[in-house]
């Protein structure tokens, strides 16, 4: 009897376990830019030089915050991941960013227009990729460690 009931409750740990998958949050990270991917194949990929120079941080408050060549810039952010796998839809309220004049060459006025563009978001093999309206590009980032 003794035996059964420990399988049972194993059964039951496995079930209740795989019902509630938790795909990874956003809540909390913050990434450095590594490479802008273009559709459009005259444009193509963009390696970033100084990926320290433009990153996102995800707060927990709902608000993000940028930094984008020697601009800083601020923005509501909302996700609504996948139930299966860590993706889902990704949005940023207007961006308010700084207007300095970086010195070139810079990537900054094409960071900042693509970012109010992202509609979606993948973390896979622990790089987060932000995909653009109607399949326009992808931003890849990888994890910030401070």
């Amino acid at each position: 009897m003794r035996l059964f009931f420990g399988i049972a409750c194993a059964a039951l740990a496995l079930i209740s376990c795989s019902s509630g998958y938790q795909p990874p949050t956003l809540d909390g990270t913050s990434w450095q830019l590594i490479t802008l991917e273009s559709m459009d194949d005259r444009q193509g990929t963009t390696t970033v030089p100084d990926p320290g120079k433009y990153t996102v941080t995800f707060g927990t408050d709902g608000r993000a915050a940028f930094q984008i060549d020697c601009n800083r810039g601020s923005a509501s952010w909302q996700a609504k991941p996948s139930a299966t796998e860590a993706s889902g839809e990704l949005t940023f309220g207007p961006i308010a960013v700084t207007r300095m004049a970086c010195l070139p060459p810079s990537i900054d006025q094409q960071v900042s227009t693509w970012l109010t563009y992202v509609r979606g978001y993948l973390i896979k093999n622990g790089r987060l990729h932000l995909s653009l309206y109607a399949d326009g590009g992808i931003l890849t980032w990888e994890p910030l460690h401070q």
